[in-house]
C-alpha cells in the first residue's frame, strides 16, 4: 500500500479575498479619504498587518512599513476585538468549514499551561517571600 502525502496548504501572509469578504462585513465603515484629522488608513493593510504579527511572533512595533505602522495595527486590533470582530469572523468561517468538511464538536478540547514553573522555587507558606523583610536606608550625608 502507498501512502500519499497530503497537499499542504501555503502559508498566508495576506488575507485571501474571500476571508477579506468576511471581515468586511463586520468591520466598522472606514474612515473616507479627505477627512479631517489623520490619513485614512486601509483596514485590510491593517488586517494584513496583524495576520504579519500573528505568524512570525514580532512585537507591533517591528510590523514592515508595507502594511501600516505597528501602533496604527495595535490601535485597530484592540477596538476590533472590544467590537467582538474576530469572533464574529471566526463564527462564519468555522461555520462554513463545518458546512463543507464537517467538524467533530464532540471532539473539542481545551489546551492550558498548569505546569508548575521550572525554577519555581520552594513555597514558604501563603505569603509573600518580601513580607516582613527590613528595609534599610541608606544614610543621610550633608
Amino acid at each position: 500500500m502507498v501512502k500519499q502525502k497530503k497537499k499542504r496548504m501555503p502559508t498566508i501572509w495576506y488575507i485571501p479575498d474571500d476571508m477579506w469578504g468576511e471581515f468586511k462585513k463586520v468591520l466598522p465603515p472606514e474612515k473616507k479619504a479627505g477627512t479631517v484629522g489623520r490619513p485614512a488608513v486601509q483596514y485590510r493593510k491593517v488586517l494584513d498587518g496583524i495576520l504579519y504579527l500573528l505568524r512570525t511572533g514580532c512585537q507591533w512595533k517591528k510590523i514592515p512599513r508595507e502594511y501600516v505602522s505597528g501602533s496604527t495595527c495595535h490601535t485597530r486590533f484592540q477596538e476590533w476585538v472590544r467590537l467582538g470582530v474576530f469572533q464574529k469572523v471566526w463564527k462564519k468561517i468555522l461555520g462554513k468549514y463545518d458546512s463543507i468538511k464537517g467538524i467533530g464538536w464532540n471532539w473539542q478540547s481545551l489546551d492550558s499551561a498548569t505546569v508548575k514553573a521550572p525554577l519555581g522555587g520552594k513555597k514558604h507558606g501563603t505569603k509573600s517571600h518580601r513580607q516582613g523583610k527590613a528595609w534599610i536606608q541608606a544614610p543621610y550625608v550633608s
